[in-house]
């Protein structure tokens, strides 16, 4: 069965940050920017964010979910300092050595 592949003209258009919105650039400012005001320009250069329904469809050309879409930042998991590595490799450690004599 073929892999399914994440869709590469999205990927060279959208962004998507750690959170897990997705970021894009606005249309109408590449090109004939004399016709339009400073203020439509100065607010066409902005980033814009996409809005949740299109988020989920862009889900489908990546074949994955996004992540913040509906989850809130506090759910995120978030990596273990030195100290806190430390402290779980040594549970582990000691979680082994009786689960081994619990078999035996």
């Amino acid at each position: 069965m073929p892999k399914n592949r994440p869709h590469k003209g999205f990927l060279k258009r959208f962004r998507i940050s750690k959170t897990g919105m997705v970021r894009h650039r606005s249309a109408y400012h590449k090109h004939l920017s004399s016709s339009k005001s400073g203020k439509r320009l100065r607010q066409l250069r902005k980033d814009r964010f996409c809005a949740n329904p299109d988020a989920k469809r862009f889900e489908r050309l990546l074949f994955r979910r996004l992540r913040g879409r509906t989850q809130p930042r506090a759910a995120l998991r978030r990596s273990p300092n030195p100290a806190q590595r430390r402290e779980m490799k040594a549970a582990r450690a000691a979680a082994r050595p009786a689960a081994k004599s619990a078999a035996e």
